[in-house]
């Protein structure tokens, strides 16, 4: 069974004409069930938290990221997409309702605002590192500013802040911080097995992520082979994502992932209806 649970509709706007894009590439690749995971700066029940975390002073990263809070951001209440996602189910499209959220340092606060709202599952992603958003393209000079096994303890820092909160079902791209090639000359085992110990406790899948294969420099699927060794090790479910921001991309490199799943063991993967789950075949 073939399922996508990683994408977002926040390119356009909530409408049948933007997202049938979607589905049709789903069925073209045989995806028999996509779910969206809307970031929750598209909403304003979020705004507090991002203006809270994220660096937006007069430095290099600052002076983008307050212009990136200020652009298309906080669109519309949470509720809105919710219902949105309602009706496309009302309607018979194969959906589930996601969201991904990111390493606010205030947990209680994203418990507040998500116990509001019925989802099939949850995702945290760790997207800022102490205010920086590592991720972003126009800011990766960044990287030049910081030893890199500091960002690999505050990557793992920050992934075992969001398994302790125990309001997560997924892990969104573990490890994702080799995108911009970026590599170390260190031991990072540590890392990566903190990193499965805490999602081991949580019990929380992990989200294989083609996004980062074609749409990043480092062109290889997440989590990378020595973070899903870790994973196969800690017996952590696995589920498969292809990231799409556009309704072409809807299950891009889905065949990947699973032969990328199966080459560490996997024959099965996590399939979530109202944060309960199944195990299904990988394939």
């Amino acid at each position: 069974m073939k399922i996508d649970y990683h994408m977002h509709f926040e390119y356009g706007s909530y409408d049948l004409n933007w997202v049938k894009g979607f589905f049709d590439s789903a069925q073209k690749r045989g995806i028999e069930e996509i779910g969206i995971s809307e970031h929750t700066h598209g909403f304003t029940d979020f705004k507090e938290l991002y203006y809270e975390d994220v660096v937006y002073d007069d430095s290099f990263i600052g002076k983008f990221q307050k212009k990136w809070l200020q652009t298309n951001k906080f669109k519309c209440p949470l509720r809105d997409y919710i219902n949105f996602i309602n009706l496309l189910k009302k309607n018979g499209f194969p959906v589930k309702t996601g969201i991904e959220v990111c390493n606010f340092q205030n947990q209680e606060k994203v418990r507040e605002i998500l116990s509001g709202h019925k989802f099939d599952y949850i995702i945290g992603s760790v997207h800022f590192l102490h205010g920086w958003a590592y991720d972003s393209s126009q800011i990766k000079d960044e990287w030049k500013q910081h030893d890199l096994r500091d960002i690999y303890e505050w990557y793992t820092e920050e992934a075992e802040k969001l398994c302790a909160s125990g309001l997560y079902d997924i892990l969104g791209h573990p490890f994702n911080i080799r995108i911009f090639k970026f590599l170390p000359d260190f031991d990072v085992e540590p890392y990566l097995i903190r990193v499965a110990e805490a999602m081991r406790k949580a019990d929380m899948a992990v989200d294989i992520n083609t996004g980062t294969y074609y749409r990043y420099p480092i062109k290889e699927i997440s989590p990378y082979p020595a973070f899903m060794k870790a994973a196969a090790h800690c017996g952590l479910p696995v589920i498969t994502s292809s990231d799409a921001h556009k309704p072409e991309d809807c299950g891009a490199y889905i065949d990947d992932a699973i032969a990328y799943a199966k080459s560490f063991g996997y024959n099965t993967r996590i399939k979530f209806t109202d944060r309960k789950r199944e195990i299904v075949p990988i394939d």
